[in-house]
């Protein structure tokens, strides 16, 4: 397996860059803050970025926990990828998670100055100090069970290719749970009116009788009662629109939904 490392200080990018360099040298997985990613997906981890406190992200980005390492470890050792890139904030971190993670030295590094301009990283500085947002190089679908009510609008790079656009790869921005901006909340009368806003586009569903929400620790539980149109199939209708609940609620809110049922009260 050959070892890459993405060197270069807090907020100047590091993350937002490595599913792009990643296709560019044809890197198979990412290690990130406590996080193993392979083929775009997380495998394995904690991040870093759910826990309470700075101190704690950093131990959790070293792997200093051991359950957190075997986990890594193990998966590295399952998946076997050719190819890996270590993200971090100095040679001297990158060298011990590999070392933590038990794995060889260091074949090729690559410092964040090399790859980015100046005005980059100014950016990527403001994004990050100032606003708040973090990067994690995976699609937000692969993130919702850790940060569940932490998202903010995924993030899609277009690359110009041969005079065409393309979409190249999206990238999850969250709010750390430590992060200075304070937690991120939605009363449960904006969850109802989605709903409520989701009954008047169908015909299948004539009135919400009772709808409640519960949060948990992987995201939402939601509860419907209904009253369903006389003739529709209910099984059908019903599922369709227990979809739509959670397809929009999930869009708008970015809550994970751990789980849904519904009850139909009456036919009318």
């Amino acid at each position: 397996m050959k070892i890459y490392a993405l060197v270069g200080k807090s907020g100047t990018g590091k993350s937002f860059q490595a599913v792009n360099l990643c296709k560019r040298l044809n890197i198979e997985a990412i290690i990130d803050d406590g996080l193993f990613i392979h083929r775009n997906r997380v495998a394995a981890g904690i991040s870093a970025k759910r826990q309470d406190t700075k101190v704690g992200a950093v131990k959790t980005a070293l792997f200093n926990n051991d359950d957190h390492m075997i986990e890594v470890r193990d998966a590295i050792v399952r998946r076997a990828p050719e190819s890996l890139l270590i993200i971090g904030t100095s040679d001297r971190m990158v060298d011990k998670i590999a070392e933590r993670l038990g794995l060889h030295e260091i074949n090729e590094r690559i410092y964040i100055e090399d790859i980015t301009t100046e005005e980059q990283r100014e950016i990527a500085d403001v994004q990050r100090h100032k606003l708040g947002k973090h990067v994690i190089p995976a699609p937000t679908f692969q993130l919702r069970h850790q940060f569940s009510g932490y998202f903010m609008p995924p993030v899609k790079i277009l690359l110009k290719e041969w005079g065409s656009l393309r979409e190249a790869s999206e990238k999850s921005v969250v709010r750390p749970t430590y992060s200075y901006m304070g937690d991120y909340s939605i009363s449960d009368k904006v969850l109802s009116d989605i709903v409520e806003c989701l009954r008047i586009r169908t015909e299948d569903v004539m009135d919400i009788v009772k709808v409640s929400f519960a949060q948990v620790q992987e995201g939402l539980d939601v509860e419907l009662s209904v009253n369903m149109k006389y003739g529709v199939n209910l099984k059908k209708a019903g599922r369709a629109f227990m979809h739509d609940v959670i397809k929009n609620i999930q869009e708008m809110t970015s809550f994970n939904i751990a789980s849904i049922s519904m009850e139909i009260n009456d036919i009318v």
